[in-house]
């Protein structure tokens, strides 16, 4: 996104936070997964009507035209905290009405990350997302299904609900069907993104872990600790197992990579090994 674009999802976001949060506690949940469901909902709309799109993010007409013409279309169509929200963000200034409709896409996933943390549950989503993105990096099959442009939204999600059915909660069922009905990426870089999206809400900097056995629960807290102490902020651990390292851990945290595995070791072994060879 744009300067301005950021400036304005973060301005509605923050009002999006304040609402969840003052919201009776009785209510956060089903206010928030609601909020969160009717957001993408309109997204759909959007993107079906190109005028419309436009004309909400027209930075040309007066804030009042723009939130006007939100009430006047989604006024009986969603429940007053979303047309609320959508007011909010009509009244913003967007560089583009395309980053209108992302804004929109990423104030419903946080809608839902945030039902998700008044339920006690978003560490769970946020793992669940992880594990995700990280199966459908491995069938390769399915992703390619996922990702076809030939299918409807409905067929992909339609798939990937037969996928998920019972084993995950409704916020990550309900935020990964979001995510292959309208790919910001690919899915498994959306899906993992919106795991990191978890972890950062509360503060957290992801760092993938990729052991060749199971970490127990102390070694992801040790773990967590040391790389905590290494970059200077608070850390959430997502895991995967890959036999072939052979052992030890590969690290990555944004674009930084620690290679402490065997197989890494090996291999740059056999690279000095080769490179001494050639004197």
């Amino acid at each position: 996104m744009r300067a301005a674009s950021r400036e304005a999802l973060s301005n509605v976001a923050q009002k999006l936070d304040a609402f969840i949060r003052d919201t009776d506690s009785a209510d956060t949940v089903s206010v928030a997964a609601q909020t969160g469901t009717e957001l993408f909902l309109v997204v759909d709309q959007l993107e079906k009507d190109r005028t419309l799109r436009v004309a909400v993010a027209d930075a040309s007409l007066k804030e009042e035209q723009r939130t006007g013409i939100i009430s006047e279309v989604f006024g009986n169509k969603v429940a007053e905290p979303t047309l609320n929200i959508l007011r909010e963000a009509a009244a913003q200034v967007w560089s583009t009405p395309r980053e209108f409709r992302a804004g929109l896409v990423h104030l419903g996933r946080r809608a839902l990350l945030r039902g998700a943390e008044s339920e006690g549950k978003l560490e769970t989503v946020e793992e669940e997302l992880f594990a995700l993105s990280r199966l459908l990096e491995r069938e390769s099959e399915l992703t390619q299904l996922l990702s076809d442009r030939t299918a409807t939204a409905d067929q992909k999600r339609s798939l990937l609900a037969n996928v998920l059915y019972g084993k995950v909660t409704m916020y990550t069922e309900a935020l990964a069907l979001q995510v292959v009905g309208r790919p910001e990426k690919n899915p498994v870089d959306d899906i993992a993104g919106i795991s990191r999206e978890s972890a950062e809400l509360t503060g957290k900097t992801v760092a993938e872990v990729t052991s060749a056995t199971e970490l127990s629960a102390s070694q992801r807290d040790a773990l967590a600790e040391k790389l905590g102490k290494i970059y200077g902020r608070e850390m959430a651990i997502h895991t995967e197992v890959d036999p072939s390292l052979l052992g030890g851990v590969t690290i990555r945290v944004g674009d930084e990579q620690i290679d402490g595995s065997t197989r890494g070791k090996l291999a740059r072994l056999r690279a000095d090994m080769a490179a001494n060879t050639a004197y």
